[in-house]
């Protein structure tokens, strides 16, 4: 494996982002920060990538932010609060990119997501785990506020009620409870974790891949804007997609059966 803090591959018009500092739970220090939010406008920008796979290596998923690396990086400077603002907005610059970006992400989680780590886990748009998984908030514990676009990732995920409950108590939920809660898509043995998520990249590669792209971005920009925005964005987007020869080739075969 390499030394890099986020591993990016492209194959087959499917980019794969793995989080690699597995001895730091895979918690983003600043390094993994800056490349995160250049994979992320890479991703958004490449033609020839349209889908994604988000994993990690080790035995957690993401455990948020290493408190360690950023109290030592703001410790060297006199206006910490600007130093931690600045990686703040880095992150969320990738998540805002992702989020808007035409291209469905699939994660595979295959061991403890804390903290931040929940926000980069809910950017994907379908959520394989692992039936070892488990999800916490765990910023109480060192006296900080949701970051890493939990504050409305989660809530979008769970509903509000359910999202004070993990951010306000030490409460910790296993895969089953993650499932039943909404917060992942499926749950599956840790053996069969990578070929789902794989399979489901797959099946958006294999099938109307530019279709699923614009789906996912109309459906994940629907709530943060006017309805009538909104229904003038589907109006356009269905317009351009009905005329492509993907389109035109598969209604002319549905129209046989």
């Amino acid at each position: 494996m390499s030394d890099d803090a986020i591993l990016f591959d492209v194959t087959d018009g499917l980019a794969h982002l793995t989080f690699n500092r597995p001895a730091r739970l895979n918690a983003v220090d600043p390094e993994a920060i800056a490349l995160w939010q250049r994979y992320a406008h890479e991703i958004a920008e490449r033609d020839d990538i349209a889908a994604v796979l988000l994993d990690a290596g080790g035995r957690a998923f993401c455990a948020g932010g290493d408190v360690l690396a950023m109290s030592q990086l703001a410790g060297s400077e006199p206006d910490a609060g600007r130093v931690i603002r600045s990686l703040a907005d880095q992150i969320h610059d990738g998540h805002r990119t992702l989020r808007e970006s035409a291209k469905p992400i699939v994660a595979a989680v295959q061991g403890p997501v804390a903290g931040g780590g929940l926000g980069f886990m809910l950017v994907a748009d379908i959520i394989v785990a692992s039936d070892r998984a488990t999800f916490a908030s765990r910023y109480a514990d060192v006296a900080l506020t949701p970051d890493c676009g939990v504050s409305t990732l989660l809530p979008e995920a769970v509903g509000t009620r359910r999202a004070l409950e993990l951010t306000l108590t030490s409460r910790t939920l296993s895969a089953a409870e993650a499932l039943d809660w909404g917060l992942v898509a499926e749950v599956v043995a840790p053996e069969s974790l990578e070929a789902r998520a794989r399979a489901i990249a797959g099946s958006w590669l294999d099938g109307a891949v530019a279709a699923f792209g614009q789906a996912k971005r109309l459906v994940r920009s629907g709530l943060a804007r006017p309805f009538q925005e909104a229904l003038d964005d589907e109006a356009r987007t269905i317009a351009a997609a009905f005329v492509t020869p993907e389109a035109q080739a598969r209604i002319a075969a549905f129209s046989k059966r």
